[in-house]
């Protein structure tokens, strides 16, 4: 018999799921299986890499035959998983095999909720401010840890099994099976009201609740999974409800090897917004087109996409974090030691097509974000003018006349009286040409206008985003977003105004190599920019080598074309979708299979990054 009912109750006290009510988004789920994958003619929304054999295995009943090959199993995985529901369905297995188990649970060895709220209140600033700071505490910090590492196993029963976050605390010579989710199924879980903060019940709360996932839990979560690595040996899929991917450590960091020496996407996802509009509906196939508009694009938001695995059919996503934590040095090269499991290159799509201006903004200092924030590296940005309609604008830099007293008080009077101001005469707007680049390095002020469709390419961190008007708009939820109009003036650059703009702020673009059908483009970049931005043009064919550096990648114009690595394996690549060549693939061959030119837009960190 299955271990005594107060430990099955102890994780049912949250209201049973329906099919509708754990997740609270438009998109779908990752389907367990290629086949259930919609099929598109272009723009996939779901890649994935495969990986040659019987790798991923389907199932609980296929996970449990293997627990019980152990006396002991320790279930661990990141915070919004549903530690319940894997609970039921191998405790159903379990009673079928007539196996006896004790469950330890992690989550009674939490310290109690006000304990909590002390010990991470201090990185989360106010409550109605936007950011917090990133955490200096470890996830044994919020147990009784002692206690937990200390558990002794039950000898009357034939299997213990610890489970919840943090179970790999727990000192025993045991495996590992560590449920990964992806953060964009976090935020579902997060909306829908069913999931909370470590130990926390708050679950009414996103604003709250995001801003402590991203500088108190993630950080936690992140750091105790790194030091889990070498103790894992399953990793399991857990964004399914009653249903299960997994696979072996082995296999995992053989295929992401693998992966790591060739070329893959990321998997990206999408989000309205208050000024958010209606180009990507209309140019990316599989996206809902019920959705009132898409705002963003997380193309390559490292810290929240995860990337797909296939094989045999079956479909297995991992965090792109847990891909660097085990290949970063493949993937980032030379710059491996500098940036270590951070990936630093963000791509993602402002759609305002049909829509509204962002807000008027700027981004912090390297300095202000580091000791404000706790990040490493800042938001420094650019904007690439993917498609744009009659009249689109780019807001960019000051007047040459600006007076940044009357600035800020004309700011803070919109504030206060919801007054609108007359935003070109303090800021300078330019029109926008499909393909021209816009350079906003950290403190510059700008906003994208209406009917463009931006590829943001930028440095990683990605809410750092200072707001000083936004037009007297309102959010989805009818409210207004936040103001920051102190933050703002504490980095604002007021140098980068007048002549200063053209001449520093919009990137002049010339011809560095050409061949037969080819020619390659360099797009400069602001001096406090650590990338380096080109873009291909070619009929046919075109040949480079990463020279140890990751090259990130889109196509920009044209249909289709391939990335062929050593004449043998070759990914296809669709308009608009972005592609990672990590610094070891070395070689790799871009084939267009369109009748138009190709253009391809090449990032890549530049030699002597100075942070």
């Amino acid at each position: 018999m299955i271990e005594d009912s107060e430990n099955v109750v102890k994780t049912q006290s949250r209201q049973a799921f329906t099919t509708s009510n754990w997740r609270e988004s438009l998109q779908p789920s990752l389907p367990l299986e290629v086949g259930k994958v919609p099929l598109v003619e272009k723009y996939e929304p779901t890649p994935y890499f495969s990986l040659a054999g019987q790798k991923i295995i389907n199932g609980f009943e296929q996970l449990t035959d293997w627990i019980i090959t152990q006396d002991s199993v320790l279930i661990d995985g990141y915070g919004g998983v549903f530690f319940k529901e894997i609970q039921l369905n191998i405790q159903k297995q379990l009673e079928i095999r007539g196996v006896s188990v004790k469950w330890h649970f992690t989550a009674d060895y939490l310290k109690s909720e006000i304990e909590l709220e002390t010990l991470v209140g201090p990185f989360l600033a106010g409550e109605n401010d936007v950011w917090g700071k990133k955490t200096s505490l470890e996830l044994a910090d919020l147990f009784r840890c002692n206690e937990l590492s200390g558990l002794q196993k039950d000898k009357n029963k034939t299997l213990n099994i610890v489970i919840g976050e943090g179970a790999g605390l727990v000192q025993w010579l045991a495996p590992v099976i560590y449920f990964e989710i992806p953060k964009n199924e976090i935020q579902y879980r997060m909306k829908a009201g069913v999931i909370s903060n470590l130990g926390s019940r708050i679950t009414d709360n996103p604003f709250y609740t995001y801003k402590r996932f991203y500088f108190v839990d993630w950080v936690l979560l992140n750091k105790h999974r790194l030091a889990l690595l070498d103790r894992i040996s399953v990793i399991a899929d857990g964004q399914w409800l009653d249903d299960v991917n997994w696979i072996f450590m082995q296999n995992l960091q053989a295929g992401l090897s693998q992966m790591s020496r060739a070329v893959f996407r990321a998997k990206p996802w999408f989000e309205s917004g208050s000024w958010g509009g209606q180009w990507m509906k209309a140019h990316l196939d599989g996206l809902n087109k019920e959705e009132v508009n898409y705002a963003w694009s997380f193309e390559l938001i490292t810290p929240e996409n995860g990337v797909v695995l296939e094989s045999e059919g079956k479909l297995l996503e991992i965090t792109f974090d847990l891909l660097m934590e085990i290949e970063n040095k493949a993937i980032l090269g030379k710059h491996a030691d500098q940036f270590g499991t951070y990936f630093p290159i963000r791509f993602d799509f402002l759609d305002t097509f049909e829509g509204g201006n962002l807000s008027i903004q700027c981004h912090p200092s390297r300095s202000y974000i580091k000791e404000q924030f706790g990040e490493t590296i800042t938001q420094d940005e650019t904007y690439y003018i993917m498609d744009c309609g009659p009249e689109a604008k780019v807001y960019l830099g000051f007047q040459e006349d600006i007076d940044p007293v009357a600035f800020r008080k004309v700011l803070e009077d919109s504030q206060s009286n919801n007054e609108k101001i007359e935003v070109e005469k303090y800021i300078q707007s330019f029109p926008s040409r499909k393909h021209e680049l816009f350079l906003i390095p950290n403190g510059t002020v700008h906003s994208s206008g209406v009917n463009n469709m931006v590829l943001e390419i930028s440095a990683t961190p990605y809410i750092f985003t200072f707001k000083m008007y936004d037009w007297l708009a309102l959010g989805l939820n009818g409210k207004p977003r936040p103001i920051n109009i102190e933050h703002a003036f504490n980095n604002l650059n007021f140098e980068r105004k007048g002549a200063k703009v053209v001449e520093e702020l919009i990137s002049h673009q010339s011809i560095i190599e050409k061949g037969a059908d080819w020619q390659l483009l360099q797009l400069p970049t602001h001096k406090d920019h650590f990338y380096e931005i080109e873009r291909v043009e070619f009929d046919t064919e075109v040949v480079f080598n990463t020279e140890d550096k990751c090259h990130v990648l889109m196509l920009v114009e044209g249909t289709s074309i391939s990335a062929e690595i050593a004449g043998e394996a070759s990914y296809k690549f669709n308009y608009a979708e972005t592609f990672i060549v990590p610094a070891a693939t070395c070689n790799y061959k871009l084939i267009n299979h369109g009748t138009q030119r190709a253009k391809v837009i090449k990032v890549h960190l530049k030699d002597n990054i100075q942070l």
